[in-house]
């Protein structure tokens, strides 16, 4: 099996950022608490921020909705 190692810094690979991304971790800083990549010389990341861009990160489910503003007009009505 081929690895893709993004932070060869703590050998972290594409794959444990995917992994760590579809846990929740959604940007490169959350990344870092979760494996320490980019916490060390910081190249790798623009290829973590590449990786959370191309959907590793799922949307959560309410970002597709329009939640309504309540102006406290509704209860009068």
């Amino acid at each position: 099996m081929d690895r893709v190692f993004v932070c060869s810094c703590f050998g972290v690979t594409e794959q444990q950022v995917k992994k760590h991304a579809a846990d929740g971790a959604c940007t490169p800083r959350q990344i870092a608490s979760a494996c320490k990549a980019g916490t060390d010389c910081g190249s790798c990341v623009r290829r973590i921020q590449a990786i959370l861009g191309r959907g590793a990160c799922p949307r959560p489910e309410s970002a597709d909705r329009r939640v309504p503003v309540l102006t406290g007009l509704e209860e009068a009505a």
